[in-house]
């Protein structure tokens, strides 16, 4: 997948909110008023020319966000980050600058007296879920699903362990087909299990989302749907949807009425080592819960500055979150590595984690804290990342280091180095167009969850033997995606845009579907045809020329049974009329 043209940090949504969004290549122009860095409360992001080779010391401290485009990294911060950058030796351009989303009414902040069905029904920014809306879906899926689903309390937040007022739990599910001895807090588990943990850090919205909808897929299909079965049958599926519900609450009042300054929040809330920090897309209270874990900590993208995004902490696995965390992996998975950084795991590991975290479309595993030293099992890992990689549409894959940059004391590296169980980092969400950054619309969720479910579903079934190795292609569901934009000429000529489905058996499905993300100025222009692989159309959309709405965000259900499932498949897209253009950002298809 081609890098898109603008790094978008806030979605289509907020898009009148962007003070100047510029192209890769060119720095923004100033803003037509100039404000002074104190009063400025806009985010900037920065390109760092050539940042790939920066020495780790001159970007320590420093908010690198998920993104790389050849050797220049980005970094999030305010206007004073710009003399910050200069100072560390750092050629650096303003990229983008960006305003705060506009706010919400206020909700409640800290854990609810009594999470009842109304309570799962809070949403902020567009329909993300709250915390307690994620806690009172774990606990309605345990009622609805009793023989499925059991709810753990891990343990407490920093502010709730420390009487702090708006503290939370911190939540696991687990999910199987419940039989004797099933989904105990100990590693002697008859069924191999797969840990999936979202939002540690608090401002990556769409990865909650992600968990939530997992835990839906199984529970939902159970019985009815073939691949949630079989999974449900014979592994345990564990899920902490918020790591972070500190910070997520803190994030969640940056967008209903708060400070705006915390929707940018990813740290915890733990303020007890600073005097003081100021909220915003620069820094904030907090320790980084993902570079506090004790393996490898306090080297490559971490701070000694309480103040930084990457604040390490005052010492190794110090904060609570850590701390609770840790102890469930040491619940879920034994130990089956020897310590040394080239130490492999035991051939006959089971289990399997990963840890959701956005964005830019990666798959990544240790070593994260420095790339040049290879993980003991570094060639199944590197397998598995790249059969992934492929079921999510071309994915890019590898260590940190590798594909973005070092980064220690993370929680994929630490489960790894303690345990041995395969670990893995996935960064959901592209880099640009309207479904990129930390704060996506809520409608892209569709996309991502149709890229994510497949690997979500590889990851439970290669958890029984994963150091057996993966297998490429692998695909255990006949889905692609293709993220390349296509400019759409105004009442000009088709354009196309393919997906290559390999490895799928007999015909496509009844009930295939067809995801489409197009921008434009004036969707009723626009003609969407379906073209398969010996050349047959299924138009999904004819053009209405009183259809003056902007954009398709569309999902079409075709009958696709007569065709065979493998081969190349083409979208095709048509402006008819004039004065109108576009781009059609995203396709999703589902055999």
């Amino acid at each position: 997948m081609r890098r898109k043209t603008t790094l978008c940090l806030v979605a289509a949504a907020t898009t009148a909110a962007l003070a100047v969004s510029t192209g890769y290549g060119a720095a923004a122009p100033p803003p037509e008023t100039p404000a002074s860095a104190q009063d400025d409360q806009r985010a900037y992001v920065y390109r760092v020319h050539d940042g790939a080779h920066a020495a780790d010391s001159k970007l320590a401290g420093f908010d690198l966000i998920e993104d790389r485009e050849g050797d220049d990294l980005f970094v999030l911060g305010d206007a004073g980050t710009a003399a910050d950058l200069r100072a560390a030796g750092l050629r650096a351009t303003v990229e983008q600058r960006l305003r705060p989303a506009p706010g919400e009414s206020p909700k409640r902040s800290g854990q609810a007296p009594r999470l009842t069905p109304k309570v799962a029904e809070e949403t902020y920014y567009g329909g993300y879920r709250t915390v307690n809306a994620q806690y009172a879906h774990l606990d309605q899926v345990a009622s609805d699903h009793s023989g499925l689903a059991t709810v753990f309390d891990v343990g407490d937040s920093w502010r709730k362990a420390n009487g702090r007022s708006n503290g939370y739990d911190i939540k696991a599910i687990c999910l199987t087909k419940k039989q004797s001895g099933d989904c105990q807090l100990n590693p002697d588990s008859a069924k191999p299990r797969f840990l999936v943990q979202a939002q540690v850090h608090a401002r990556e919205l769409s990865t909650g989302e992600m968990a939530y909808r997992w835990i839906d897929y199984l529970t939902d299909g159970y019985g009815t749907d073939p691949t949630a079965t079989e999974i449900l049958d014979t592994r345990e599926i564990w899920v902490v949807p918020i790591g972070n519900p500190d910070g997520v609450d803190m994030v969640q009042q940056g967008f209903m009425g708060g400070p705006s300054g915390q929707q940018w929040h990813r740290k915890n809330a733990d303020h007890s080592h600073s005097n003081g920090c100021s909220e915003g897309s620069y820094g904030g209270e907090g320790i980084d819960l993902n570079r506090n874990n004790g393996s490898h900590w306090g080297g490559a993208s971490t701070s000694s500055n309480p103040c930084s995004k990457v604040y390490k902490g005052p010492s190794a696995d110090s904060e609570t979150e850590t701390q609770v965390l840790h102890a469930l992996y040491r619940d879920l998975f034994p130990d089956t590595r020897s310590t040394g950084d080239n130490a492999p795991a035991d051939p006959g590991t089971q289990g399997m984690f990963v840890t959701l975290h956005s964005y830019s479309n990666m798959v990544l595993f240790p070593w994260g804290f420095n790339s040049s030293v290879d993980a003991g099992n570094d060639a199944a890992l590197r397998t598995m990342a790249q059969d992934m990689a492929a079921l999510a549409g071309g994915w890019q894959y590898g260590q940190p280091g590798e594909i973005l940059y070092n980064a220690s004391g993370t929680h994929d590296d630490w489960a790894y180095d303690d345990l041995g169980v395969p670990s893995f980092t996935w960064e959901i969400g592209p880099s640009g167009g309207s479904c990129g950054g930390f704060h996506p619309s809520y409608s892209c969720q569709d996309t991502f969850w149709n890229q994510v479910r497949p690997m979500l579903v590889y990851a439970a079934e290669h958890a029984e033997d994963p150091y057996g190795g993966g297998t490429t292609p692998p695909p255990s569901e006949c889905s692609a995606t293709n993220g390349t934009d296509v400019a759409i000429p105004d009442n000009g000529p088709a354009v196309t845009s393919s997906i290559e489905i390999t490895g799928c058996a007999d015909n496509a499905s009844a009930t295939s579907t067809v995801e489409v993300h197009v921008e434009h100025t004036w969707r009723g222009d626009l003609t969407v045809d379906l073209v398969a692989p010996d050349g047959s159309v299924y138009p999904l959309k004819n053009a209405s020329g009183g259809d003056s709405a902007d954009d398709i965000h569309e999902t079409y259900a075709v009958d696709l049974s007569g065709e065979a499932a493998n081969g190349t498949w083409s979208l095709r897209i048509q402006d008819t009329a004039r004065y109108d253009t576009g781009t059609l950002d995203t396709w999703t298809l589902s055999l």
